[in-house]
This record gives structure tokens, sequence and C-alpha cells, in this order.
């Protein structure tokens, strides 16, 4: 995370204090945030689903590389200074040796979902319930072609989540 981290140091550093809210979930804003000290949560809803301690965690890369809004909230557990770029987008074209450290940052956080996953299809095969289907359904998302992905349901075009 370090080395990301590194190539950051131009980019404005934010002191925010705790409950500063750095990006919400379902809005689009482009911004990715590094971590420079401090301590950030990770929320989808109310549910807290990481912390970041670690100097060099990269946040809201993914709404940037995907196009789409933000997928859950960040904000500042205690005081934190992150550095921030508004573009996102242009920040990374311009910098394409960051494409392999951020390749190397998806791919872990794709493995420890793999093995949460694994370890979910482990714990509830045989039950016969919808949840043994959670493995079934993942691994058809995560095999789809890439698509402009819309909210709402087939039943209900116009719901938003």
């Amino acid at each position: 995370m370090r080395e990301i981290l590194a190539h950051f140091s131009d980019a404005p550093l934010l002191e925010a204090p705790d409950k500063t809210v750095l990006l919400a979930e379902g809005e689009k804003t482009g911004r990715v945030f590094v971590l420079a000290a401090g301590r950030l949560e990770v929320l989808r809803g109310e549910t807290q689903i990481a912390e970041l301690d670690e100097p060099g965690s990269l946040v809201g890369e993914m709404s940037v590389l995907l196009g789409m809004p933000h997928t859950a909230t960040v904000r500042a557990l205690g005081d934190v200074k992150v550095h921030v770029v508004e573009d996102g987008a242009a920040f990374f074209a311009a910098r394409p040796e960051l494409s392999w450290l951020v390749a190397r940052l998806l791919a872990r956080r794709l493995n420890a979902a793999s093995t949460y996953l694994a370890d979910l299809k482990r714990q509830f095969s045989g039950y016969g319930n919808h949840l043994e289907m959670v493995g079934e359904v993942l691994e058809s998302l995560m095999h789809q072609p890439e698509r402009g992905l819309q909210p709402g349901s087939v039943r209900d075009p116009g719901l938003d989540y």
C-alpha cells in the first residue's frame, strides 16, 4: 500500500475530522482518496464492511474504473489525513505505472471475497435453502460480459435500491 501512497504525494492533502464522509454510497463524484494517516470505515448501508488504517489504502477507485456511483460510504474514524484527487479517471490515465499496483490491490480484494464465498458455500452446503444459491448467483455475476448496470429489478425497473 505504501507503494500506492508514493504515487499520490503530489495530490492535495486533506485533514478531515472524525465522522467526515469522504464518499457517499450512491453518489458519483469521480474522486479518489488515499489514506496518509488515521482510520477510515467503509459502509454498505449501515453495515461496516471494512476498516482501513494502512497508509496507502485507496478508496473511490471502483467507482472511477467502472464509471458508476460509489458502492459504499467511506468516512473518517477519528481525525484523518488523506490525499484527494478530484478527477480520478484523469489521474489514473496520466499514470499508467499505477495500473499494476491497483490491479494487485483489486486482486487481493477479489481473493478475500472469493475465500469468504468458498467458506460460506462450505458452511451452507446441503442445507437446501436460499443460502446455498449465493455461490451460483455470485459466480454468474462475475462471468457476465461488461454492460451498463442499472439499478432496479426486472419486475420493477423504476425501483432504485
